[in-house]
C-alpha cells in the first residue's frame, strides 16, 4: 500500500504520467507522418508537464514554484523550437499554450473549465491540435478528428469519477453514468473508423486494438472505483496506439 501511495505521489500527482501519455500519443502520429524528431518530443513533454502542473497547483502554496518552473519550461521549449524548427512552429506552440491558459487560470473571471459540458471537448481540442498541427508541417484533418474524438471520449470517464465532487455540470450529472458511457462509445467508434480508413495499415491496426481496450475501460468506469483505475488505467489509453505499434514492429 505504501508503495502505491509513493507511486501515486511521484508519478500521478506530479503530472509526469499524464504528460508522458500525451507525448506518446503525439509520437504515434509523428511516426505515422514521418515527422519523428527528438527535440519535438522533448518540448511536447515539457509543455504538457508544465501545463498540467500549473492547472493542478496554481491555487496552492506551491504556486510561486510552479510559476518559476513554467517560466523556465517556456524558455526551454522556445529555445528547442527556435534551434530545431522555425518561427511558424514557435507561433503554433505559443497559440496552444495560450489555449491551455484559457482552460483554467486564476487570473480569469470565467475560464473554460467553469463552462458546463465544454471541458471535455476543449481538452480534446488542445490534444488534437498538438497532434495534427504543432508537430506537422500542415494541418491534418484526419489526425485532428481521430485525436479530438478519442481524447474527448477518454475525458468522460474522469467526469464519472468526479461527478460527486465537480462544481460544474458535467455529462454524468445531466444524463447519468450509463448514457455518458454511450456518448464515449460513440466518440471512440467514430475515431476508430476514421483511423482505419486514413492511417497507414500498421498504424490503423494499432489504433483499432487501442480502441477495443478503451471500450472495455469505459465500460467498467464507475464512480465508486479507486482513483488508480482512472489515473493509471484510463489515462494509459492515450499511449496504447504507440505501445501496440511497438509490439507489432519489434515482436
Amino acid at each position: 500500500m505504501n508503495l502505491l501511495k509513493i507511486l501515486k505521489k511521484s508519478v500521478i500527482d506530479s503530472q509526469i504520467y499524464v504528460s508522458l501519455m500525451g507525448t506518446l500519443f503525439a509520437v504515434f502520429f509523428m511516426k505515422e507522418q514521418n515527422t519523428f524528431r527528438l527535440p519535438t518530443i522533448v518540448f511536447i513533454f515539457i509543455t504538457y508537464f508544465s501545463g498540467y502542473l500549473y492547472t493542478k497547483y496554481q491555487y496552492t502554496r506551491h504556486f510561486f514554484k510552479i510559476l518559476v518552473l513554467n517560466a523556465v519550461a517556456g524558455i526551454v521549449c522556445a529555445l528547442l523550437i527556435i534551434y530545431n524548427h522555425n518561427e511558424v512552429r514557435l507561433l503554433k506552440w505559443f497559440i496552444i499554450v495560450v489555449l491551455g491558459l484559457l482552460y483554467n487560470s486564476f487570473f480569469l473571471d470565467v475560464y473554460i473549465r467553469k463552462i458546463p459540458f465544454l471541458k471535455v471537448f476543449y481538452v480534446g481540442l488542445i490534444w488534437a491540435l498538438v497532434n495534427c498541427w504543432l508537430t506537422l508541417p500542415e494541418f491534418s484533418i484526419p489526425i485532428f478528428l481521430i485525436s479530438f474524438f478519442y481524447i474527448t471520449a477518454l475525458v468522460l470517464p474522469f467526469d464519472i469519477r468526479d461527478m460527486n465532487s465537480d462544481r460544474v455540470k458535467t455529462f454524468p450529472m445531466l444524463v447519468g453514468v450509463q448514457n455518458t458511457k454511450y456518448i464515449a462509445y460513440i466518440l471512440v467508434f467514430i475515431s476508430c473508423i476514421i483511423g482505419i480508413f486514413t492511417l497507414k495499415p500498421l498504424y490503423a491496426v494499432s489504433f483499432f486494438l487501442s480502441c477495443i481496450v478503451t471500450f472495455f475501460l469505459i465500460y467498467f468506469s464507475e464512480n465508486k472505483r479507486d482513483d488508480a483505475y482512472f489515473s493509471f488505467g484510463v489515462e494509459t489509453c492515450s499511449a496504447l496506439p504507440f505501445l501496440f505499434l511497438l509490439i507489432m514492429e519489434y515482436f
